[in-house]
């Protein structure tokens, strides 16, 4: 996999000889001299103040005491009254509610993340130019926007009135990242000292400042980042104290009916606590995003390997479920062979208007080899990216365990423990790649972008490099701009998201899609899908940030294990080189033939009624896929080998089978009559089925594609007439075991649902599309899952039912919400693999 771009400052790379204390004559400088740092920083960039450690400790202290007062008045008020503010809060108007935030904290931001707004618009200005003020970056939090919410406000007066201050001192820094990478907050300097905020329980000792000679670990601790350099320190501070004040005044205009002098007293008791609702307790769903919009006014999230695990297994699962059905089912097949042709750059005519000259006459098999080439690649590379991650994530879940009694935050972390997190870092970051450079080349091709961009004419007509720019004389609306500006920031995986970091260009992108459905309609599935994905590696990543003080450091421990990581990186990676080399275009142009729609190979009526002919298109249609797919495995075993210690090796070599078409058989009336009758107890009568892969039943297979593969014969009488189709969930196939579940009484609302996605032609006459809102209510009212939206089109189902945790994604159809027929009934086919559901599983409950 192509390493990300690299903006970090390499002290052994080409140039670094340049900033070498011996050539800029800095080796007799005292940097404890304020004056030193003018000579240190560049013209263009603002010199830090300077304090003395007197003044630090003055400063500090005077913090601290005002931060312990508000904390202990706020508490005081909470515990009496937090039921009263809770309600008086939820029945106020929007504009009742601004008045009291605005009261509280006069010229409050308007926006929600009015650091990122800002840095956003200043973006085309010098990188080090920072802005007028400091609050937007200092508070990105407090802003009109997210705190005049029924919600917000209530979760940060819990959190900071409830919690101690020193559990925030690294989020509150963390908050903070934006303005000081931009340099619009700078923070003063003072060398050879750290200040202590994590963990310090003591009032007294919050923001102690300490000489690394006064204390045996305060360089380790500035060294390692458990703690803070002191103007980081005090930037915490300054935040916390006015924060804490700023959530008093508010209670304070609340109660404002209730005397001061009594607020706090005995006259009001203490009262339990009450219990905000979450969206999960009110509508049934989780959402990714609103964690994200809820997560500055809660308590600091700790780090969660089993969430890291569950959506790495999902994703994994989804991906084997993604080559199976490939494999399996030609009308899926053909849709995504279509969906990745309508985003490949070559689609976008040039700046003359004309067409790619791979659209000549005679030239289309170049073209469908390249679009196949792509398929293949990206369908065994995600099998393989989240096979590996999976399987680190459960090796940091065993060795988290091992360790559990010596991680403590005063020490650090198990070597053991640390190799595998920091392994697990490296391998997330390279695996972010992917999807960056795919949003590079689909999102400019996607139709609905096509308006505004075109294509360079290619100086070699053979070439697959395409250089696209912009439309001239096309003016961008509001929407696009925003929405064009953060694709743009990753798929460049430049500087600028160097500086902002992923997961919040990510969550930016949620809420625009969210938030404007002009947006939206920009967004094909295609695209949305690979968001999805960024989202769930981004997901992993922010909960390793998440390991606070340890996350501090990963940065400086790295330095000495880069190497080495990457080194078994190369060595791991070297089967996945060896598929992406096989799957290249120019082998694909005899299975190109094949994929061509114009030769209507890959026509699958499969959500029509069965009959003679729809029978015999399906088996045609199959066949051809078993042609492809004979010659795919052929290059393989040339082009690759022994698939050993691969994903694709572990897959193909398992128990699972295709289900295909039988032949179709007339039958006389009253024997149909008959069968029709006994159809629901024998579902499976006439099914074919074959192996997934002729790569593992030991046939010689060559990459011409001509071998037979083998097949169980079977003809079937009258249940062919309407028989359910070769992707239909109910039927289960043979590489499956049947989890004998328990019947799952349901509404008639999901029940409906239920028998769409599993067909049966003897109970549903007449089945349509289901509406996504229709089928996460199914999903949830079985008691079974939980519903869970990620970002971009991902929604994740969690089991909640007993000791299996286990997940399964789906991905909302875009842009209108409604799953047609043909693909709710591969969901089926899905949950039936998973968990062995079938149409039987579900009765009607009782009222």
């Amino acid at each position: 996999m192509e390493p990300r771009n690299n903006h970090r400052f390499d002290p052994f790379g080409p140039g670094a000889e340049a900033h070498d204390s011996d050539n800029l004559g800095l080796h007799d400088l005292d940097y404890n001299d304020p004056a030193t740092l003018a000579q240190l920083m560049p013209p263009h960039m603002p010199v830090p103040a300077y304090k003395s450690p007197a003044d630090v400790r003055r400063e500090a202290g005077k913090r601290s005491s005002s931060i312990f007062a508000s904390y202990h008045r706020l508490q005081a008020m909470l515990v009496r009254h937090e039921p009263t503010i809770q309600k008086r809060w939820a029945k106020k108007k929007k504009q009742q509610r601004l008045d009291i935030l605005l009261s509280a904290w006069p010229g409050m931001a308007k926006m929600h993340r009015p650091d990122f707004e800002a840095f956003r618009k200043e973006s085309n200005r010098s990188k080090h130019l920072p802005t007028a003020s400091r609050e937007p970056f200092m508070w990105p939090y407090i802003n009109q926007e997210d705190l005049s919410t029924p919600k917000a406000l209530l979760l940060l007066l819990h959190a900071r009135g409830l919690h101690h201050p020193s559990q925030f001192a690294a989020a509150d820094g963390e908050a903070m990242h934006l303005g000081k990478v931009t340099m619009s907050l700078l923070p003063i300097f003072l060398n050879q000292h750290v200040m202590r905020l994590n963990g310090v329980l003591d009032a007294k000792e919050y923001g102690q400042l300490l000489a690394w000679d006064d204390h045996p670990d305060a360089f380790d601790w500035m060294h390692t980042r458990k703690q803070f350099l002191p103007g980081e320190g005090l930037d915490i501070l300054e935040a916390q104290e006015r924060t804490l004040a700023f959530l008093v005044s508010c209670c304070l205009k609340i109660l404002h009916d209730i005397p001061a002098e009594t607020l706090t007293t005995d006259v009001f008791p203490p009262q339990p606590a009450p219990h905000l609702k979450s969206e999960k307790e009110t509508d049934g769903l989780e959402s990714l995003a609103v964690m994200a919009a809820e997560a500055p006014y809660r308590v600091p999230a700790q780090l969660d390997l089993g969430r890291i695990e569950a959506l790495l297994r999902a994703k994994l699962s989804a991906a084997e479920d993604h080559l199976w059905s490939l494999r399996e089912d030609p009308g899926y097949f053909a849709e995504r062979l279509l969906e990745i042709q309508e985003h490949r750059e070559e689609m976008l005519k040039d700046i003359f208007g004309d067409a790619h000259p791979v659209f000549s006459l005679g030239r289309q098999d170049i073209f469908w080899a390249r679009v196949v080439s792509s398929m293949m690649c990206e369908a065994h590379l995600e099998l393989e990216v989240y096979s590996d991650l999976c399987q680190q994530a459960q090796v940091l879940q065993e060795l988290h365990a091992k360790h559990a009694v010596a991680i403590t935050s005063e020490h650090d972390l198990p070597e053991e423990f640390l190799a595998a997190l920091l392994k697990f870092r490296f391998y997330l970051d390279r695996a972010f790649k992917g999807p960056l450079n795919q949003l590079k080349h689909i999102v400019v091709a996607s139709p609905p972008m096509r308006k505004l961009f075109v294509r360079e004419p290619p100086l070699d007509p053979n070439s697959t490099i395409t250089q696209i720019r912009s439309k001239s004389g096309v003016k961008m609306n509001k929407v696009e701009l925003q929405l064009i500006w953060l694709l743009r920031t990753l798929w460049e995986d430049g500087r600028q998201l160097f500086l902002v970091r992923p997961p919040l260009v990510l969550d930016e992108l949620e809420r625009l899609l969210m938030a404007e459905p002009p947006a939206k309609e920009l967004v094909t599935a295609y695209v949305a899908e690979v968001i999805g994905n960024l989202s769930i590696l981004s997901q992993c990543l922010s909960q390793l940030n998440l390991y606070q003080p340890w996350a501090q450091s990963f940065e400086s421990n790295m330095v000495e294990r880069e190497d080495g990581i990457k080194r078994e990186f190369d060595e791991l990676t070297k089967p996945w080189a060896k598929l992406i080399k096989a799957f290249r275009d120019k082998n694909f142009g005899r299975a190109s033939k094949i994929c061509d729609p114009s030769n209507k190979n890959l026509f699958y009526p499969s959500g029509k009624r069965r009959t003679k002919e729809s029978a015999e298109a399906m088996r045609r249609a199959e066949q051809k896929l078993d042609d492809f797919w004979a010659i795919v495995d052929g290059i393989i075993r040339v082009e690759c080998g022994n698939l050993e210690g691969t994903a694709l090796g572990r897959l193909l070599s398992q128990q699972r089978t295709l289900q295909r078409t039988p032949e179709w058989v007339a039958e006389p009336p009253s024997v149909a009559k008959e069968r029709g009758q006994q159809r629901n107890a024998n579902l499976n009568v006439g099914c074919i089925y074959k192996p997934l892969s002729t790569l593992y039943i030991g046939l010689a297979g060559s990459s011409g594609g001509d071998d037979a593969l083998p097949k169980t014969k079977t003809k079937t009488r009258g249940q062919s007439s309407q028989e359910s189709p070769p992707t239909d969930a109910e039927a289960t196939a043979t590489e499956t075991a049947v989890l004998k579940s328990d019947s799952i009484p349901v509404d008639a609302r999901a029940l409906k649902v239920f028998r769409t996605l599993f067909f049966n032609p003897a109970v549903t006459s007449s089945p349509g599309e289901v509406s996504w809102t229709d089928f996460t209510y199914a999903m949830t009212s079985t008691g079974v899952f939980a519903a869970e939206k990620l970002y971009g089109s991902v929604w994740q189902f969690q089991r909640v039912d007993g000791s299996d945790q286990s997940r399964i994604q789906f991905h909302e159809p875009h842009p209108r919400a409604k799953i047609p027929f043909v693909t709710a009934r591969r969901h089926g086919r899905r949950l039936n693999r998973a968990y062995g559901w079938a149409a039987e599983t579900f009765v009607l409950r009782e009222k």
